[in-house]
C-alpha cells in the first residue's frame, strides 16, 4: 500500500515540485520514496513496504526502461500472471507484484486492467508511444484523482492535497458539490469539491497521449452483472464459504504482520475466523448501544486470538475532526470516519496490514433498505400498474401518512432510492443554502445514469447496483482507504474480490432476502465458521453518539459558534442552522445528522480554504 503523484508538462524545477507533492502524502508511504523525471513527465512514489521489502521500491521499469510505473495497491493473482509472463520470455528483476503490471502492459497493452485481481490504482508511462495509461480497481478500493491545467497538462495522484503543491493548480471550491453533499453525506459527483479535480471512476482505465490535445480518454473495463442463476441452496452456501476462505488466503499474502478489524457483526467476525490472525482490533464509545467491543473480545477469546480495544472519548473526536477531514480530502460526514480513524491508529501500533469486512452488505444484500416492511409486502400484491399510477399521484401531493409507502411500493427504486445515506431532504437542502450554491445536480440527476445501465433488472438488482457504483466507492471505501492510510496502515477487503463477486452476483434473490434476514445465505455460510449468535446478529454498523454530544453545552456552543461564523454565512442560512441546533439540544427534534453534515463541511472548508489560504 502506497501513494503516488505525477504530472505531465515541461516545467522548471520539476524535482522540487515533485518532492513537495510527495511530501503531502508521506503518510501513505513512510518507508521510502522514489521518482522518475524526464522532459515530459514526472512520477513520484511513497512506499509502505508490504511485499518484497528489499526489492519492491518504485518506480519500476521493464527490461529496457521504456515502460515505467507507479502503483498503489495489491494484485492478488500476480504469481499466476508472472508465470504466464515468464513463459513468454519476460525478465523480472524483483519479486514484487508491481513489476508484473509493467510486463503485463507489454503483453496486453491497454487491456491490462481486465487481467488483474486486486485493489489498485496506477499510472504507466510508455516512453516509446508517448502515452500515459492507468486504471482503478473494479470496486474503487483505491483512489485516483486527476486535474487538467489551463495549459492542457495533467496532474494525477492518490490524494488531492498533493495538487496544492503544483504551481499550475488553481484551488477553487466546486460550488455544485455542496447541494448533493448535504443529502448524500459524501462527495457524490465525479468532479470533487475542488473545481476541476475529478475522480477516475471504479472499473475504468484511462489513456492520455502527450502529443495530442484531446485530453484524458476513459473507458469502463468491467461491470457487475446481477443475473440470477438458479441452484441448490446448500451448494451455494458451500460455494460462498469456499470463495470467502480462498479470498482471505489470497489477501493474507504479506511479508509483514497481518491483523484484522473486529466488531461484533458477522462481516468482520467471518473474516477474522477465516484469517485466524495473532491480533484483532476494536473500538467503541462509553454510551449504551454504542459499544460492540465486548462481542469482539468474546469472539477473540473463543478463537484464541489477542484482542486490543480502545474506548474513544468525545473530546478525542472533536480534537481530531480537522485532521480527519484533511486526510479525507473532501468533506465526509459519515460518523463512522471517527472510530475508523482511531481504530487504524490502534492497529498500527501492532501491525502493518489489516483485513476488514467492507463490501459484504453491498454484494450479498445486507442493508435493511433492501428489505420490505410487512405492510409494503401486502400493498405490493396489488397489480404494478395500479401501484405505479398511485405513486405518480403521490409524488405531486404534499406529505400525508402513507405517502412514502406508496412511492416506495411502486417497484421503481429510480423514483426514491439514492443509496444508504439520505441526510438532508433535497427541498430543505436547497432552502438552507445561499442561492449561488443551489445549482448542483439533484439526486435523481446523479443516480439516473447509473440506473440506466440496469433499467431491465429487478428492484433488488437496481438497489445493489446503485450502491455498488455510488455509495460504496463514494463513502464506504473512500473513508476506509483514507483513514487507514492516515496511520500508514494497509487495509484489505476480502469480500471485494473479483472471484467472490462473480459468485455473489449470481445468487437467487430469495437466498439473499427472504423475510428471515438480510444477506441470509451469506449468514448461513458464515455459520460454518462462526457460532449462531455472531452469524445471525442484527447489523449495527459503526454507531457513533453524535446526537448525544450535540446536546452537551460544550459541543453545542462549539458548533453554534461555527454556524454563526463568517465562513458559514457564505454558504448557509445560518438562522436556520442555529434553530436546528437549538431544537436538537432542547429535545424538540433529532437533527444530529443534519447538524453534523453541515459542521463537517465547515471544518473541512476552514482547513483547506482558510488555514491554507
Amino acid at each position: 500500500m502506497c501513494g503516488f503523484v505525477g504530472f505531465s508538462g515541461k516545467l522548471e524545477h520539476k524535482k522540487e515540485i515533485l518532492n513537495k507533492m510527495m511530501g503531502r502524502i508521506v503518510h501513505r508511504g513512510p518507508d521510502s520514496e522514489g521518482e522518475f523525471i524526464d522532459e515530459d513527465v514526472a512520477l513520484g512514489f511513497r512506499r509502505l513496504s508490504i511485499i518484497d521489502l528489499e526489492g519492491g521500491s518504485q518506480p519500476i521499469f521493464n527490461e529496457d526502461e521504456s515502460v515505467v510505473i507507479v502503483y498503489n495497491g495489491e494484485t492478488y493473482n500476480f504469481m499466476e500472471l508472472k508465470e504466464e509472463l515468464l513463459a513468454d520470455g519476460h525478465i523480472f528483476k524483483t519479486d514484487s507484484d508491481t513489476e508484473v503490471l509493467v510486463h503485463g502492459y507489454e503483453k496486453w497493452g491497454e487491456e491490462l486492467a481486465s487481467h488483474l485481481r486486486g485493489m489498485y490504482a496506477f499510472v504507466i508511462y510508455d516512453k516509446n508511444r508517448r502515452i500515459l495509461y492507468g486504471a482503478r480497481d473494479i470496486f474503487g478500493i483505491k483512489p485516483f484523482y486527476y486535474y487538467r491545467t489551463e495549459g492542457g497538462d495533467y496532474l494525477f495522484g492518490s490524494e488531492i492535497k498533493a495538487f496544492l503543491e503544483h504551481p499550475a493548480f488553481e484551488k477553487k471550491l466546486n460550488k455544485n458539490a455542496l447541494r448533493p453533499y448535504l443529502t448524500f453525506q459524501y462527495s457524490a459527483l465525479d468532479e470533487t469539491f475542488f473545481e476541476g479535480v475529478y475522480k477516475l471512476p471504479p472499473a475504468h482505465s484511462f489513456t492520455f497521449a502527450l502529443d495530442e490535445n484531446d485530453g484524458i480518454r476513459t473507458k469502463r473495463y468491467w461491470d457487475a452483472d446481477f443475473t440470477e442463476i438458479p441452484g441448490d441452496f446448500d451448494r451455494y452456501v458451500d460455494e460462498i464459504d469456499k470463495a470467502v476462505h480462498e479470498s482471505v488466503n489470497a489477501h493474507r499474502i504479506s511479508d509483514v504482520k497481518v491483523g484484522s478489524f473486529l466488531s461484533g457483526g458477522v462481516d468482520s467476525s467471518y473474516i477474522t475466523a477465516c484469517l485466524m490472525p495473532d491480533k484483532t482490533f476494536s473500538v467503541g464509545f462509553d454510551y449504551d448501544k454504542f459499544n460492540e467491543t465486548d462481542y469482539a473480545k468474546e469472539l477473540s477469546d473463543k478463537l484464541g486470538v489477542e484482542n486490543y480495544r480502545k474506548m474513544i472519548t468525545s473530546e478525542e473526536c472533536f480534537d481530531a475532526l480537522s485532521d480527519i477531514q484533511y486526510y479525507m480530502d473532501e468533506p465526509q460526514s459519515n460518523p463512522s470516519c471517527l472510530p475508523l480513524y482511531f481504530l487504524a491508529r490502534l492497529a498500527k501500533e501492532h501491525v502493518t496490514v489489516v483485513l476488514s469486512g467492507e463490501g459484504a452488505d453491498e454484494i450479498y444484500a445486507g442493508y435493511e433498505w433492501y428489505d420490505e416492511a410487512g405492510i409494503m409486502k401486502k400493498y405490493k400484491k396489488l397489480p404494478k400498474f395500479i401501484r405505479t399510477a398511485a405513486a405518480a399521484v403521490a409524488k405531486k401531493l404534499p406529505y400525508f401518512k402513507g405517502h412514502d409507502l406508496i412511492i416506495k411500493s411502486s417497484g421503481n427504486p429510480e423514483d426514491y432510492f439514492i443509496g444508504q445515506a439520505m441526510v438532508w431532504d433535497e427541498k430543505d437542502a436547497v432552502r438552507v443554502l445561499k442561492p449561488e450554491y443551489r445549482n448542483g445536480p439533484s439526486t435523481k440527476e446523479i443516480t439516473a445514469p447509473i440506473y440506466a445501465r440496469v433499467k431491465n433488472k429487478s428492484e433488488l438488482d437496481k438497489k445493489q447496483y446503485l450502491d455498488l457504483n455510488l455509495w460504496m466507492p463514494g463513502d464506504i471505501l473512500l473513508k476506509a482507504d483514507k483513514m487507514s492510510m492516515a496511520s500508514s496502515l494497509e487495509l484489505r477487503v476480502p469480500f471485494l474480490d473479483k472471484k467472490v463477486m462473480e459468485q455473489a452476483q449470481a445468487l437467487p434473490h430469495e437466498y439473499k432476502i427472504n423475510g428471515k434476514n438480510t444477506k441470509y445465505i451469506f449468514r448461513k455460510a458464515a455459520n460454518r465458521t462462526l457460532p449462531d449468535e455472531w452469524a445471525d446478529r442484527k447489523k449495527m454498523g459503526f454507531p457513533v453518539p453524535i446526537r448525544h454530544w450535540l446536546t452537551e453545552d460544550r459541543y453545542y456552543n462549539l458548533v453554534k459558534a461555527e454556524f454563526e461564523s463568517d465562513a458559514a454565512k457564505q454558504f448557509f442560512d445560518t438562522d436556520m442552522l442555529v434553530t436546528l441546533l437549538s431544537d436538537h439540544k432542547n429535545g424538540k427534534a433529532n437533527n444530529g445528522r443534519r447538524i453534523w453534515t453541515v459542521y463537517v463541511f465547515l471544518v473541512w472548508y476552514r482547513r483547506f480554504f482558510i488555514a491554507e489560504a
